[in-house]
């Protein structure tokens, strides 16, 4: 098993992340309440561009917990990559480093700005390139989902367990499928129009979906970018994936290889499969690549 870096006790620091988590939850909800207001509303919100809103509580979650790790960690040998801190141009983080934390202060932007209460936070300690723990928390929902290692749970502010029911045996238009409610594009409902599942759930954020995978809500998300457009980043899909991983599930692209972390621009580019039964994965990964191919709905390598 990997170890931490000398002087991180695992026990200590799920407990600080608990702590820093419920404390970043009680900023997003605080201003999840004062946005609903439309007169206040216009003093939040910092529309950097009409695609990418940008909110003080994100900006606010940001710097507390990197903050947080910071003053408590002081002398541990890691990076913080931040997805704010990446947009704003403030970041210096060595990609290359074995041990970064991977920080999305507020996943599901949209939805809180629409107050949905379909957003995120998600934090991921990634150790060469790959997720090792994860973070993910769902304020509105009152649930904080943490994995080390091979195990997993998830938690409520008063320590009460979040029940989970995954590792169902089902056909591919058995399925349940969650997918996003705002970034959705033509190409992507007209696989899943093709596919014809069983129910189609929309929803904001990735934690929030993969957290309804677990829950067994939802079988499976696909995430779909089209090439030379915008596609998922690293800190959208690091602390879901660890979480995913440990409860029996999977992350992978169409050709069922894992994700990599730390490339160019912190991309996940083209078809992203997530799906809560790691053994049939590899069969969903073919099943979709056919029907994609027999419909040329996307280009795909040859």
């Amino acid at each position: 098993m990997t170890e931490l870096p000398f002087g991180v006790d695992i026990n200590i620091l799920i407990d600080d992340l608990r702590i820093f988590s419920w404390e970043a939850a009680d900023i997003l909800i605080y201003y999840s309440r004062i946005i609903k207001d439309k007169t206040l509303k216009s003093n939040i919100i910092n529309l950097t561009n009409k695609e990418d809103p940008v909110t003080l509580a994100d900006l606010k979650v940001n710097e507390i917990i990197i903050k947080r790790i910071n003053e408590k960690y002081k002398n541990i040998s890691w990076e913080i990559l931040s997805e704010e801190n990446v947009k704003l141009g403030s970041d210096s983080c060595n990609a290359n480093a074995d041990w970064i934390w991977v920080l999305d202060p507020l996943d599901g932007t949209k939805d809180f700005i629409q107050g949905t209460g379909d957003y995120a936070m998600h934090l991921a300690l990634n150790y060469k390139q790959k997720p090792y723990l994860g973070v993910v928390l769902i304020p509105e929902k009152n649930e904080l989902w943490i994995s080390n290692g091979d195990t997993f749970w998830g938690e409520r502010r008063d320590g009460s367990i979040v029940k989970t029911n995954t590792s169902k045996n089902k056909i591919l238009h058995e399925m349940n499928i969650v997918t996003s409610k705002n970034h959705r594009n033509k190409t992507l409902n007209k696989l899943i129009d093709k596919i014809h599942f069983e129910n189609v759930i929309f929803m904001g954020s990735i934690g929030c979906k993969i957290a309804s995978i677990i829950k067994g809500d939802s079988d499976i998300y696909i995430s779909l970018s089209l090439p030379g457009q915008s596609s998922p980043k690293d800190w959208d899909f690091a602390a879901p994936e660890a979480i995913l991983k440990a409860a029996g599930g999977i992350i992978t692209n169409i050709e069922n290889e894992e994700l990599s972390y730390s490339q160019t621009n912190f991309e996940q580019r083209g078809i992203i499969i997530a799906s809560n039964n790691r053994k049939r994965h590899q069969l969903l990964c073919f099943q979709l690549k056919e029907i994609i191919e027999r419909y040329d709905i996307y280009p795909l390598k040859s």
